[in-house]
């Protein structure tokens, strides 16, 4: 079965910190680069990351660049969304999905179920 599977939301407080995690099955870990998307109450989908599966070419909004951090561990098919600095605007549903670095900005393909993030006092 293709899928990716994210966990890791929660409530953060603004300037703290938290790590988001995407497990994705073999097939769609061997063959797509992965990254992140997220929606907030109301708005549309926007594009936040994403990360090459053979290299370390990364892409990364505007929005959040600086403040975040997409990493990759092929070995457990997993990819990681470390909020570093997070502000009151990055409160939204995190989804994991495949991704396109050949465009820019990054297409998305196949997502997952998604990861509420609060970023408040």
């Amino acid at each position: 079965q293709e899928q990716l599977v994210e966990s890791g939301g929660g409530l953060v407080q603004p300037g703290g910190s938290l790590r988001l995690s995407c497990i994705a099955s073999e097939m769609i870990a061997d063959w797509y680069d992965i990254g992140w998307f997220r929606q907030a109450p109301g708005k549309g989908r926007e594009g936040v990351s994403c990360i090459s599966r053979r290299d370390n070419r990364t892409y990364y909004a505007d929005s959040i660049k600086g403040r975040f951090t997409i990493s990759r561990d092929n070995a457990k098919n997993t990819v990681y969304l470390h909020l570093h600095n997070p502000k009151s605007e990055d409160t939204a549903v995190y989804h994991c999905a495949t991704c396109d670095l050949n465009s820019d900005p990054p297409s998305y393909g196949y997502w997952g179920q998604g990861t509420q993030v609060t970023v408040s006092s």
